[in-house]
């Protein structure tokens, strides 16, 4: 059977430096007009004193990093450009690179840049519409039931095993709506250890909205139980919780608090219990006190929203969600 043909003047051509950064999460400061800088994130990086050694032309579309272990552990390559790159995080060749890369292109039609931080890239289009859905998605997959999702939750949001083709295959898609109800991606979780644990579409910007939100709108109440990812979500809503959304991460943009101060008048932050949890529910609440009224569950150390029980989850919650009501029962 011949290998797969790879246009990689075509890809090259439409996906730029300032998409791969904002596809794998990397922040870098601007030092220059179209120049960027901070910390190397390639896995062949193994120094602890290099904080400042990648750097990111998105004029040329290049990238190189100058730390001599990492170099070292690239035999000799300083650098190089977007299918470089992609190799190097996801330890691939280049041709398998430029590949997915392409597959990413034909599954979601989308282009751009997106980033956690809004400073940290130039500005990007919004996330549009996807022209398609996906199809023939399990939702009776043993993942699913393995992390305590009922196959009717499941369905409800569209979640579930994809054997199709393209950069999402042999993973457990997850469906991304905006505000309004309309489908701008699928996130897709892998089974098993492969990195990287969660893929994204090149181009999503997942600062600009919150998981779930549309639907919490939908249910017409004013307070909102807001977690970090979409296992928690699923959680919380089974468990009688509809007034739920995720930040898909643990930092809030200032788009995403304008969305809350427009639609919610209270929100009960339930992030995950580990450091990062912690710190991010002190900063987050910080930020929303200006604007609505703000609650904060505390969980056991090292725990998480999507490992509790619906009891526990009511316990919780039921102190908190005056104007939700607790699951029957």
């Amino acid at each position: 059977m011949p290998a797969e043909w790879v246009d990689f003047k075509g890809v090259r051509g439409r996906v730029s430096m300032e998409t791969v950064l904002a596809h794998y999460d990397i922040r870098l400061r601007r030092v220059g007009a179209g120049e960027f800088r901070g910390k190397c994130p390639l896995p062949a990086h193994s120094s602890t004193t290099s904080n400042d050694s990648f750097s990111v032309s998105l004029t040329r579309n290049v990238w190189s990093c100058q730390s001599a272990s990492c170099i070292a552990a690239r035999a000799g390559r300083v650098g190089g450009n977007v299918f470089g790159f992609v190799a190097e995080m996801e330890r691939c060749s280049v041709r398998e690179a430029a590949l997915r890369l392409q597959h990413s292109l034909e599954e979601n039609q989308t282009s751009g840049a997106t980033s956690g931080d809004d400073e940290s890239v130039p500005c990007a289009p919004e996330n549009r519409p996807l022209p398609f859905t996906l199809r023939n998605i399990d939702h009776q997959h043993p993942y699913i039931a393995s992390r305590g999702i009922d196959e009717s939750t499941a369905q409800h949001f569209g979640v579930g095993y994809y054997g199709g083709n393209g950069f999402l295959r042999g993973r457990v898609v997850v469906p991304i709506h905006n505000e309004q109800g309309e489908l701008v991606a699928y996130s897709g979780r892998a089974i098993g250890p492969t990195k990287p644990k969660y893929r994204l579409p090149a181009g999503f910007r997942k600062s600009h909205l919150l998981f779930n939100l549309h639907r919490a709108i939908e249910k017409g109440r004013r307070t909102l139980i807001l977690v970090e990812g979409f296992f928690d979500t699923f959680k919380i809503h089974q468990a009688g919780y509809p007034n739920v959304a995720a930040l898909m991460g643990s930092q809030l943009s200032g788009r995403q608090a304008t969305l809350l101060g427009t639609y919610f008048d209270q929100v009960v932050l339930m992030l995950d219990a580990d450091l990062a949890g912690k710190a991010a529910t002190a900063v987050i609440g910080n930020a929303l006190r200006s604007i609505l009224v703000v609650q904060t569950v505390e969980l056991a150390a090292g725990t998480q929203p999507d490992g509790l029980t619906p009891e526990e989850i009511n316990q919780h919650l039921g102190g908190f969600c005056h104007d939700v009501p607790a699951p029957d029962g």
